[in-house]
């Protein structure tokens, strides 16, 4: 096949267009999901810098319009940018606990991991297009294993959050987790008992209720509403010129190559729950535009940035796999940027809310990896070991994060990413396994055929 057959991206299914009122409002059952996740990164390497809470709102803003912008191009396709298929981007947590790091040292400081941010961006679109003819190393086994973990690596934020969040006091009390019942016994129920418009925004009804509810009983702190403006304009270079020091710039072009790896399996987990066939040269599209991103948002006051994971457990369950819902969705995250008021109603969703819609999303996630593992050999018990060992490396980071504390810094994006450890063991062991040892087993099953 040659390579412009492989650039050329397949036409995808036909699909019926959604109203406009239900695009909206499956649009929107995005930004809710991601929202969290997407403030977070901003607000803790804002408060690792020692930033006001006026500075620290600005950084929210900017995310959120980078985060905007790059799901629309990557959504939509421009130019050599954008895989095409409904993906969310926001900060990728993968660069925290550099970024961290980077914010307490002398001479660094937001400008440094700013610097740091552009450099790696730049290195990503340069590596992009050879990184993208990885997809080959991608059989089903690999795929569903991949995407499993991405599952189970997930279920710990969805607990903490149905728990109250992870600085609730006390943790896992009642009201949290009737808050969290609520939310997914909604959408069970309206999954058994109603099918199609409902469906689609079942996750948005469920977090409605429980967002009332919240309200009704006191969980929601509006307080600071009143002072936050109506608009504001997210200006380049906010907080001065990036400066550029070898190890921040090393630390996070790792980082890029971690997010990589950890694009390629979602993108490629996509591609199984919209039943596309994800080529190298749509990989190579979504990945530049993840770098691209990156490299954008260092001159904008923000971060390297990645596709969302949480997001695809909601194309699963909802159905609703056309791209031009996350366009929506991109869209109202460049609206929240500019608009600080709105950002900040949707920021005071009580975590319990989140946690009952994100047991269901996560659990879809890990779901769709299961079902991509039936189409492999799992009878084979060198297979069953790659599973077995794959996922249980994955976890190791969510159960215990200070599991490889001892191992050298730089080793930090990989070690911390239970996605990372996941993918490089299951692509690893499918070399050894079945890759290398291929001819002989192939020569060892056709003799026992022949038998």
């Amino acid at each position: 096949m040659s390579e412009s057959s492989h650039a050329r991206i397949p036409p995808a299914p036909p699909r019926q267009p959604l109203p406009l009122m239900q695009l909206i409002l499956v649009g929107l059952q995005h930004v809710l999901l991601m929202y969290g996740g997407a403030i977070a990164v901003p607000l803790i390497v804002g408060q690792a810098a020692g930033l006001s809470r006026e500075e620290i709102a600005f950084l929210i803003n900017a995310d959120l319009l980078v985060a905007g912008v790059a799901t629309v191009v990557q959504s939509m396709g421009i130019g050599a940018l954008g895989i095409r298929m409904p993906v969310m981007m926001g900060a990728s947590f993968a660069a925290v606990a550099s970024m961290v790091a980077m914010a307490g040292m002398q001479g660094v400081g937001l400008p440094g991991i700013f610097g740091a941010t552009i450099a790696a961006g730049f290195f990503g679109m340069v590596i992009a297009p050879f990184m993208s003819k990885i997809v080959r190393f991608f059989p089903p086994l690999v795929t569903g294993t991949v995407i499993t973990s991405i599952g189970l690596s997930l279920f710990p934020v969805a607990v903490n959050w149905a728990g109250g969040g992870a600085k609730a006091l006390p943790f896992g009390s009642p009201i949290y987790l009737t808050v969290a019942g609520l939310v997914l016994a909604t959408i069970l129920l309206i999954h058994r008992f109603m099918s199609g418009f409902w469906v689609n925004i079942s996750v948005l009804i469920g977090m409605v209720l429980g967002y009332v509810l919240s309200g009704l009983i006191g969980m929601v702190d509006l307080s600071g509403l009143a002072a936050a403006p109506w608009l504001q304009v997210v200006t380049p270079l906010h907080f001065g010129l990036p400066t550029f020091s070898l190890a921040p710039v090393l630390s996070m072009c790792l980082v890029v190559v971690i997010i990589f790896v950890e694009s390629t399996g979602m993108f490629l987990a996509l591609g199984k729950i919209t039943d596309r066939e994800v080529t190298p040269g749509m990989l190579r599209r979504g990945l530049l535009c993840d770098a691209a991103a990156s490299f954008v948002a260092g001159f904008f006051n923000t971060f390297t940035h990645s596709s969302f994971a949480q997001n695809i457990g909601l194309v699963q369950m909802t159905g609703v796999r056309c791209r031009s819902v996350t366009i929506v969705a991109g869209s109202f995250l460049i609206a929240l940027s500019l608009v600080p008021k709105a950002a900040y109603l949707v920021a005071s969703i009580p975590p319990a809310v989140l946690g009952g819609a994100a047991i269901a999303m996560f659990g879809m996630v890990a779901a769709t990896g299961i079902k991509i593992l039936q189409e492999a050999d799992i009878g084979d018990r060198r297979n069953q070991l790659l599973v077995a060992v794959s996922i249980g490396m994955g976890l190791i980071p969510v159960v215990r994060p200070e599991f490889f504390s001892q191992l050298p810094l730089w080793m930090g994006p990989i070690t911390h990413s239970g996605i990372a450890m996941a993918t490089l063991s299951a692509v690893l062991l499918n070399l050894l396994f079945n890759v290398l040892g291929g001819a002989e087993r192939e020569a060892l099953a056709r003799a026992a055929h022949q038998h």
